[in-house]
């Protein structure tokens, strides 16, 4: 069986939603260092799922998707991902979102 190689991918929206985060700890908490950490934090998370993208769990969520999603959790964030079917032996993981763990999922996916 051939090894599946995955194309990292991210939206819009994940990246808007890091940047609320990380503006939120940087000049409301004024704590920069943790916005830095925060950053780099998710960076390795990604990366670190990459190669192995399907090996866990998808989240049950309460709507019908064609592509469940993924969880990462990187501190007190979720990280949202989907895989996408993109060929033979190609797929994408696709990164949608990143929440706060107290923010409300359902309503923001």
């Amino acid at each position: 069986m051939a090894e599946v190689k995955y194309t990292l991918q991210y939206l819009p929206t994940f990246y808007t939603d890091l940047e609320e985060h990380v503006m939120y700890i940087s000049h409301v908490l004024k704590n920069v260092q943790a916005a830095n950490e925060l950053l780099n934090d998710v960076e390795n998370a990604i990366l670190d799922r990459l190669p192995v993208a399907e090996s866990f769990e998808p989240y049950h969520s309460r709507k019908k998707r064609e592509n469940p999603y993924y969880r990462i959790y990187a501190k007190n964030y979720v990280i949202y991902y989907v895989v996408i079917p993109n060929g033979r032996n190609k797929t994408i993981m696709e990164v949608r979102r990143i929440l706060h763990g107290l923010q409300d999922r359902d309503k923001a996916l």
